[in-house]
Formats: structure tokens, sequence, C-alpha cells
């Protein structure tokens, strides 16, 4: 007999069992999609030529748009498509994308990025919420839940991350990839990880019950709502045709800024317009989201230079004293292998303090976040210190900086996630996912332009002159983390008000 949601919300011990289905189809999305990230900076400067401030304008420019469409993707899986044909829509275009690239990069650049950005933003914020949807409203274990979710997100940053940059770069299976062919394996391996992720989900969604069925759908939770066929072709056709405008934004990054002018405002006010339609409970909670968004928008301005400009300091001013590995693969990837470690441990740790009634409520760990972020940087600052004269310092030192600023992602990112299913109402999960997801989109827009100042303040130094530019950079987006954690940790006792009966 077919389980029903409240079998599945019904689980005995820590995880419920489908979590492991869609843990599996989010790592090899996130495989296809750290391992693009990973490359993008590095092939720009290298392969396109860009100039590097150029070059971190591009990179903030996509993955503002990556992000930005997931506010996209979480609104049509709520009026019209469902989570899981999102899901899948999402990625088809990601494995149409990423093929693009592979068959040409230098030439298809834009157009596969364009086809990978619309596709992140229909599968990301989709899977997450169908997530949440596991638990039951007000169940302790979520927190932990998503702790591990996200220990499969960053298995799969960990793979992509290291393996795409390595290959394009010739540091891996050089003997067995032709020179001339190196980028093309690289973006082609985004691809075939998107196949695997696809399949899997197909076999998961048997045990999902009604979770992310589409409205309308008889066993939907909006079943009465009339959507017709004609809805969601409207929805494909109308992503196929936004291709080449993507293409074009993405390319110019005036009119990124002008886009991101525009939908953050545009964003709120229907937010406003939707809080007007719920309770005052519902709306106090939605205040609370909104709050925790903003703070993210900091977070990931700061947190994002490893894709920017820290994937340059890793190619110029980074040795390789770990174990002899890629300085770029282990930026980019780094972070990730310090997660799969201890997100289950932070997940388990939340559920053992819950049990004592002395677990942090989620605003302190937000502040507590920033704080470990901010003493990250001040560590990245810290290289400096162990510097030779010709600007190359230590990547021992880097990766004890990411392991500090990890513990800063862990008590933000997987909390982040389980705090916006919980404190949404029913028919705005996914809109408010995907409202998440956009912070992050200003975030990496933020990080873009940080990045772009940095390189700037660089140009026609020595290399230890560079050093020094971006390290004292980043001592100062190290005080600006510390500031925002201490004023969110004060601004605890109103934001838990809001929450009312959400921890």
């Amino acid at each position: 007999m077919a389980q029903t949601l409240q079998d599945i919300q019904s689980f005995q011990g820590k995880y419920p069992k489908q979590i492991w289905g869609l843990f599996f189809s989010e790592m090899w999305e996130r495989f296809c999609f750290y391992g693009m990230r990973g490359m993008l900076t590095y092939f720009m400067i290298t392969e396109l030529l860009m100039k590097e401030d150029i070059a971190q304008l591009q990179y903030g420019a996509t993955q503002a748009f990556v992000y930005a469409f997931t506010f996209v993707g979480g609104l049509f899986a709520d009026k019209i498509l469902g989570f899981r044909k999102s899901l899948f829509w999402g990625g088809l275009l990601m494995i149409v994308g990423s093929a693009i690239l592979a068959m040409d990069p230098h030439k298809n650049f834009f157009l596969g990025i364009a086809f990978t950005i619309i596709g992140t933003g229909f599968f990301k914020p989709n899977i997450s919420t169908m997530v949440g949807k596991l638990y039951k409203p007000g169940d302790h274990r979520t927190d932990a839940g998503f702790s591990l979710f996200y220990a499969g997100i960053n298995l799969g940053a960990l793979l992509g991350g290291y393996l795409c940059i390595a290959i394009g770069k010739g540091e891996l299976f050089s003997d067995l990839i032709p020179e001339a062919l190196r980028w093309n394996v690289a973006f082609g391996l985004a691809a075939v990880v998107m196949v695997i992720s696809l399949f899997n989900f197909h076999f998961t969604q048997r045990n999902l019950a009604t979770i992310g069925l589409a409205p309308g759908h008889p066993l939907s939770e909006n079943p009465t709502v009339a959507i017709k066929p004609w809805h969601q072709y409207a929805v494909y056709l109308g992503t196929l045709l936004c291709i080449p405008l993507i293409m074009v934004m993405v390319s110019k990054t005036q009119y990124t800024d002008l886009f991101m002018y525009i939908i953050g405002p545009v964003t709120l006010l229907y937010l406003f317009y939707e809080m007007s339609k719920v309770s005052p409970s519902e709306r106090k909670k939605l205040w609370a989201a909104l709050i925790f968004i903003v703070f993210s928008v900091i977070f990931w301005g700061i947190y994002e230079q490893s894709g920017g400009s820290l994937s340059i300091f890793a190619a110029r001013n980074l040795n390789n004293d770990l174990l002899g590995l890629d300085p770029n693969g282990v930026n980019n990837s780094g972070g990730a292998f310090f997660i799969i470690f201890l997100a289950p441990l932070a997940g388990l740790l939340w559920i053992w303090l819950n049990k004592r009634r002395i677990e942090p409520n989620t605003v302190v760990k937000f502040g507590l976040g920033f704080l470990f972020l901010g003493l990250g940087f001040y560590a990245l600052f810290a290289t400096r210190f162990f510097a030779n004269a010709a600007g190359v310092t230590s990547l021992n030192i880097f990766a004890i900086a990411l392991l500090v600023i990890t513990f800063g992602e862990l008590c933000l990112s997987p909390i982040g996630l389980s705090i916006m299913t919980r404190l949404s109402t029913q028919n705005l999960q996914g809109m408010m996912m995907g409202l998440w997801f956009l912070a992050s989109a200003y975030g990496q827009y933020v990080a873009g332009i940080i990045g772009s100042n940095m390189a700037k303040a660089r140009e026609g130094s020595s290399n230890y002159e560079s050093l020094l530019a971006y390290t004292e950079g980043y001592k100062q987006l190290g005080i600006y983390a510390v500031v925002a954690g201490v004023v969110l940790i004060l601004l605890s006792p109103l934001v838990k008000k809001l929450m009312q009966d959400v921890r």
C-alpha cells in the first residue's frame, strides 16, 4: 500500500527515508552547478581573455541571474507546475546548457550559460521545498534534516568543484584528455551528472506521496485550482523565449545592473501584496522571514568571494603545500569537504541541545554564522604573514580559513532553508524559498562588485602588492561580517516575537 503524506511525516528516528532520494538528486545537481561555477572566472580570464575586474563583474552577473531565477522557478511551481515538474524542466535545461558548452565553450559560452541559469532557477528552490514538506509543522527535527540535506549539496560541490576545474586546467587526466578538449570534457561532465540526477528523482518521486504535485491535481494541496494544460505549455515556451534575453543581459553587465535595480523592489511589492491576503499571525512570520532574507544578502555578498576574487587569489597567490593539491580546486571544493563531515554532526548537535532545552534559537544561529564568517576572513587576511617575496602564500593557512568560514555557513545556510519552509504560508512556500535564493542573487551581485573593485586596486601591481591589496580587502569584509552578526543577535528578541511558535 502506497504511503500517504501523514505516513511520511510520522517517521520514527532522526530522518525520513525519502530524504535520501532527494539528497542524491540534489548532490548531482550541485556537482553540475559548482563544477560550472568553479570554472567561470578562471575560464573567462585565461580562455576568453577578459580583464580580471571585468571577469569578476561577469561572474557576479551570471551568479546573480542564477539565483534570481530561483524566485521565478519557485513562483511558477507554486502557481502552475508544481515542484516535481519544475524540477524536471529545470534539470533538462541544465543538461542542454552544459551540453552546449561541452560542444564549444569558447563560441557558445553565453548561450550555454543562459540555459543553465534558467534551469537552475527551476530546479534549486523546489527540491529544497520538498525536503521541508517531509516534516510536520513544528517538528524540531527539521533543522537536522536540512543539515543532512546540506551535506548532500556539499558532496556534489566537493566533487564537481574540484574535478571540473582540475580537468579544465589539465591538473587531472592530462594524459588521457587532449589539451584542446580539456574544457569540453570539463563542461560535458556537468551534463552527464545532471542526467544521473533526473534519473534518480524519477524513482524517488514514487515514494513522495502527494508532495510536489501540481496545483489542480486531485491529490495535491490545491486540488480545486483550475490549471489548464496550456498554462504549463506557456511556462515552457516562455522559458525558451527568455534564452536570448538572458544571453544579452548576462554578457552586458550594465543590463544586469538595471535588472537588479528593478527585480528587488518589484518582488517586494508582490510579496507585500500577498502578505495583505494572509492573517495577522501569518504576516508576522513573513516579516520575520524577510529579516532573515535581508541579512542573508550581506552574508552571501561576503562569502561568495570564493567564486570571484578568491579564484584569482588561488591561481596567483597560493602554493600547493597542501598534499600537492591544485589551489583552485581547494578554493572551489574545500568548504564543501569540511561541510560533508561537519553538517551531520551539526544536525545531531542541534537535536542533542534541543533535548536539553539549550539549543540556540534560529536568530542566534544566524548571528553566530556571521561571527564565524568574519573570523574566517580575518584568517584570509593572515595569509599575508606567510607569503614569500614573490607574493605566494600557504595553501594550508588558506584551508584553515575555509574551515572557519564553513562553521559560519553551517550556522546560516541549512538553517535558512529550514526556516523559510516553516515561516511561509502553505501557498507561498515555493515563492518564499525562491525569495531566499533571490537574496543570494543580490549577494552574488554585490560579491562581483566587491571583487571587481579589489581587482582594480591591484592593476599594475606586483604579485606581492596584489596579495596585500586582496588581503586588506578581506580584513575589511571580516569587520563587516562581525558587525552584522552582533546587530542580528541584538535584534533576536524582536525577531523571535515575530516568529511566534516557530523556533
